[in-house]
């Protein structure tokens, strides 16, 4: 199974990718930061500078409503910050 799930591109990680070099992508829990890093360089092939990793946990949210109690789940995730070494770059939108 692979240690990368999807890379995250939104206003944020887009800004950031562009000024300075991090990319951001969604990866396997027990991943680690050496695991990632091997997992990017050997996809993208680029070198890797620094790994940030973020574990965000289950968001549970309940509700009272008309209908009674509702109950809703957000399921956790990890997510990794890859700074990539200077003059190179990953173009996540060439293989559409």
């Amino acid at each position: 199974m692979s240690i990368l799930i999807k890379p995250i591109i939104t206003e944020k990680a887009t800004n950031d990718s562009e000024l300075f070099n991090r990319f951001t992508f969604v990866v396997e829990k027990k991943a680690n930061k050496l695991e990632i890093k091997d997992a990017v360089e050997k996809a993208y092939g680029v070198s890797i500078l620094s790994v940030k990793t973020l574990n965000y946990p289950i968001q549970r949210n309940t509700k009272f409503t008309k209908k009674g109690l509702v109950t809703g789940v957000k399921s956790g995730y990890k997510k990794a910050i890859v700074q990539v070494a200077e003059g190179e770059s990953i173009d996540f939108y060439n293989n559409l």
